[in-house]
């Protein structure tokens, strides 16, 4: 459940602000060509609107960061899982270290 802009509000969109900044420059680059989407953030939140546009913006930038991390998150997860890697010669690693460890060698087949 979301609270509305009490007394907490001002610190509540501040922290908003600072989660979405943090992974703005850690997914998406910290480069000087890729400095727009931090000036934009920083535009929006400074500008004065009223209440319930106040609480849109928040409410959009915490999703927007859950999002930013959670797509980073599975392309992470996809990445330790090998999906879209050629996992032949992880395989072959495996099995000749496999072989050595009790003293044979891997048949012709297995050499690459």
């Amino acid at each position: 459940m979301r609270r509305g802009m009490g007394s907490e509000g001002p610190l509540q969109a501040v922290q908003v602000y600072r989660h979405l900044l943090k992974a703005v420059k850690k997914h998406v680059g910290k480069e000087d060509y890729k400095r727009h989407f931090t000036d934009h953030i920083t535009q929006e939140f400074r500008k004065t609107a009223d209440l319930s546009s106040v609480l849109q913006k928040i409410n959009l930038a915490r999703d927007y960061t859950f999002m930013l991390n959670s797509i980073h998150h599975h392309k992470d997860l996809l990445f330790s899982y090998n999906i879209a890697v050629d996992r032949s010669d992880e395989v072959t690693r495996t099995l000749r270290k496999s072989a050595a460890s009790v003293g044979l060698q891997l048949p012709d087949v297995y050499q690459s």
